[in-house]
């Protein structure tokens, strides 16, 4: 089991570990934002190279789809969520979250995992699951640990939410390595459909918090009934998702898709967005908000055959909702919990822009019949508002906390 308290340092062993005592290792978050925006960049350069010919991704393990779908949601998305969720949990509980040598051991198995899965064998992929398993059990146990521990009811709902992606996570692999790429390709949207129903939890907690404070405005008070609806409609569409693929029904999830969107858009309009417009940090979350709403809504459509296929209403999604709300939240959390000022360079405007536009381009480009272009241009703007991203804030994560 892991140690969710930071390491005792004796003089006898103040050598020995102070390999630990590094400032990347203080908190989960500082090593997981970090290597995950890499590996986004590079997993999404692999990942366009091989849709131009190359054979950088080995046919001997997952397919490439299900690979470039797994590292971008798993290696990326999940990892973010992740580093995000255990150190909130310090805040959540007033328990000290996990660090030193405890975050050590998850970024190494983290790192043992893309290992694994980018070599892409058939052998390194079994390991991979293996390997994938204890690190989501690890986290797992972390965080129940803090909120069971203090009794922090109002987060329990984290753990299953948990459990259910970490399952996903180990059936999409299993079942690609097995021959079944049609259901490691039907669950990988599932897990897009989850983070929605992630964001959709999170972001109705801070983005309004976040607003009130910093855009100085009143009050914002969510209504308990579309709040309940928003939830209840994202969680059926979610479950008729997956069930449509396994069972014939009788109806799609077309409508509650549309009318998930439609309750976001509901939502959001009490949120006060255009007093955001000054602040660079929260434009960006209630843009990010806005893809989310918007996404579900073209998911819904998609089903009408008008024109908009599922494939691009989902990338607008994972890119300009799950893509853009992570790079405006480490953005936040990177300046906020090394206690600095919440003023972030003027840069990291132009990466909240650039995946803005790699979002735009990737989910309507294609309607003219331009897909390989969709994809270029999609990817490198996502690549170059990652690469900003590491520019600012590496030294930011990788030094200590700043004390008044």
């Amino acid at each position: 089991m892991l140690n969710i308290s930071e390491p005792k340092i004796t003089k006898q062993s103040e050598g020995k570990y102070k390999l630990f005592e590094q400032p990347v290792f203080d908190l989960l978050f500082r090593s997981y934002f970090l290597l995950a925006m890499l590996a986004s960049v590079i997993a999404l350069s692999l990942w366009l190279a091989h849709l131009m010919g190359s054979s950088v991704i080995t046919s001997g393990g997952l397919s490439g789809v299900v690979w470039h779908t797994h590292e971008m949601l798993f290696g990326f998305a999940a990892t973010v969520a992740v580093g995000f969720l255990l150190t909130a949990a310090q805040t959540w509980t007033g328990l000290p979250s996990i660090k030193g040598k405890g975050v050590f051991y998850l970024v190494m198995l983290w790192c043992i995992a893309r290992a694994l899965l980018w070599a892409n064998t058939e052998l390194s992929i079994i390991v991979a699951i293996l390997v994938q398993a204890v690190w989501w059990f690890s986290i797992i146990w972390v965080f129940s640990r803090l909120v069971i521990g203090s009794n922090n009811r109002r987060n329990y709902f984290f753990i299953p939410l948990l459990t259910v992606m970490a399952s996903l996570n180990i059936t999409i692999l299993i079942a690609d390595v097995s021959g079944n790429s049609g259901v490691a390709l039907h669950f990988s949207k599932s897990m897009v459909l989850l983070f929605t129903l992630l964001m959709t939890v999170l972001g109705g907690r801070v983005i309004p918090f976040f607003t009130v404070n910093g855009a100085k405005t009143q009050a914002i008070i969510n209504k308990p009934l579309i709040e309940s609806l928003l939830i209840l409609t994202v969680i059926l569409s979610i479950m008729i998702f997956i069930l449509e693929y396994f069972i014939a029904l009788p109806f799609t999830p077309a409508a509650l898709m549309i009318i998930a969107g439609l309750l976001h858009f509901v939502r959001l309009s009490r949120w006060r967005t255009s007093k955001t417009l000054p602040v660079a940090l929260l434009w960006s979350l209630h843009t990010s908000y806005i893809f989310m709403a918007l996404g579900m809504i073209l998911l819904g459509l998609s089903y009408l055959d008008i024109g908009i296929t599922f494939s691009s209403a989902l990338h607008l999604i994972t890119i300009g909702a799950v893509g853009l709300m992570i790079l405006a939240m480490m953005s936040r959390v990177s300046l906020g919990h090394t206690g600095r000022m919440l003023e972030p360079r003027r840069i990291i405007s132009y990466a909240f822009g650039f995946m803005i536009l790699s979002a735009i381009i990737r989910t309507f480009l294609p309607l003219f019949h331009l897909p390989v272009l969709a994809w270029q241009l999609s990817s490198f703007l996502w690549a170059v508002a990652g690469i900003i991203f590491i520019f600012v804030y590496w030294p930011i994560l990788t030094a200590h906390k700043v004390t008044p």
